[in-house]
């Protein structure tokens, strides 16, 4: 199976509608984990199609993330 994975930097400019978590402001950067693959199935076989899921992760988390997974070895 192929895979092409990629990481968004986004930053937040406005909010609208409701949201998971209220601690939101504007400028606030985020990271997004995603990944296109190969379909197997219908419309999308074989071409190259956005993933399904992804996490979008507050700046913040994502740092104490990596601190982590360096200190445990999981990433160098």
């Amino acid at each position: 199976m192929k895979y092409s994975f990629l990481i968004e930097r986004l930053r937040k400019e406005l909010r609208v509608g409701a949201h998971a978590y209220k601690i939101w402001k504007k400028g606030d950067i985020e990271y997004r984990f995603a990944y296109y693959i190969v379909g197997r199935i219908g419309r999308a076989k074989g071409k190259w199609t956005w993933g399904q899921y992804c996490p979008l992760i507050p700046a913040p988390d994502l740092k104490k993330l990596l601190t982590k997974a360096k200190h445990d070895h999981t990433i160098l």
